[in-house]
């Protein structure tokens, strides 16, 4: 018989990168907090799905969120193993030829430029 173990923070923090939605919110979070109706926009998809992804991110102690009013603004949460600095390092500086990351980060920049966030 198996027993079902409790995930390490390790392997929450694996499984996270290794989706495309999160990669994409943990890549945005790069340049500092946002808003999560900022998120949904850039990523185009429902506020449930992206609300699940941070969800996910905070339990593997990715992301911290700060709630104002009826939003929460989401940031990179600060290392606290060497293996966590790791992987932001690893945010940081693996991704800069994903084409679709960048583009995010160009829409994300446009939406702060025109103030168009629901949360503003």
């Amino acid at each position: 018989m198996q027993t079902t173990t409790k995930p390490s923070s390790v392997d929450l923090m694996f499984r996270a990168f290794s989706d495309r939605t999160r990669l994409r919110i943990l890549h945005m979070l790069q340049g500092g907090e946002v808003c999560v109706c900022n998120l949904v926009a850039v990523i185009d998809a429902p506020q449930p799905k992206i609300s699940r992804h941070l969800a996910y991110l905070r339990r593997a102690g990715l992301v911290v969120g700060r709630k104002d009013g009826l939003w929460t603004h989401y940031a990179l949460a600060p290392a606290k193993t060497i293996f966590h600095k790791k992987l932001l390092e690893c945010l940081e500086n693996c991704f800069h030829d994903v084409p679709e990351l960048a583009e995010d980060i160009q829409l994300l920049k446009k939406i702060a430029q025109r103030k168009a966030a629901c949360c503003v």
